[in-house]
């Protein structure tokens, strides 16, 4: 009893970490429900573990579940575009402007964090929580986007948060982040195919709508 009354934070977010992480593999909705859920426990847990990046960023994360959500669904695109666009983001790549400029903002975070830790708190690991909070910050705008490289993003940061939550004695939020790490894997595949055939899709749409057009054309001759 006295372990669970110790860990009962951690378990209860590793728990909801699992369902966040199948639901981001399966692209459903629902994600942002449940990471709402795990990021509002999640402040109070690496607070009392001292980790100030991680529980300063769970306030970022909470904002970006109410914009990742609004932008699944088409909350706040243009009145011209229609249903069906409004309600499928499509998965796709992160163009290469857009990637330079948000990996030079992600150094600049990284030093930034990292005075900070350094500066006006006691943290132990003030270099690793820094990193993955970071790195996170990209993350997470990634995947309200829906860019197929949010998965390699994640992949670096589990790997490090895995050995950091391990030396800061959370072991079940440990080891959802070495599972993280074979989901996250796995996912980028799932979405690797699903952008593949989208396109293809896309492509056939595009064929079909001008031999349409090129009928009704013939037609009215």
């Amino acid at each position: 009893m006295d372990f669970l009354a110790a860990h009962w934070l951690d378990i209860t977010t590793t728990i909801l970490g699992l369902a966040y992480i199948l639901l981001e593999y399966r692209a459903s909705l629902w994600m942002w429900a449940v990471g709402f859920m795990m990021q509002s426990l999640g402040i109070v847990l690496y607070y009392q573990k001292g980790l100030y990046a991680d529980c300063g960023m769970e306030f970022y994360y909470l904002s970006i579940t109410i914009y990742g959500y609004c932008k699944w669904v088409g909350i706040g695109t243009k009145p011209s575009y229609s249903e069906k666009h409004r309600e499928a983001l499509p998965i796709r790549h992160i163009p290469r402007g857009i990637a330079l400029r948000w990996s030079l903002i992600m150094m600049a975070a990284w030093a930034t964090i990292y005075w900070l830790l350094v500066t006006f708190t006691n943290s132990t690991v003030p270099l690793a929580d820094s990193f993955t909070t970071a790195l996170s910050l990209i993350g997470i705008w990634a995947l309200a986007h829906k860019y197929l490289e949010q998965w390699l993003i994640w992949i670096a940061v589990d790997v490090v948060t895995c050995i950091l939550y391990w030396h800061k004695d959370i072991p079940f939020k440990a080891s959802l982040y070495a599972l993280y790490v074979v989901i996250a894997i796995a996912g980028y595949m799932k979405w690797k195919r699903e952008a593949h055939h989208s396109r293809i899709n896309s492509g056939q749409n595009l064929m079909n709508s001008g031999q349409n057009l090129k009928n009704n054309g013939q037609n009215l001759i």
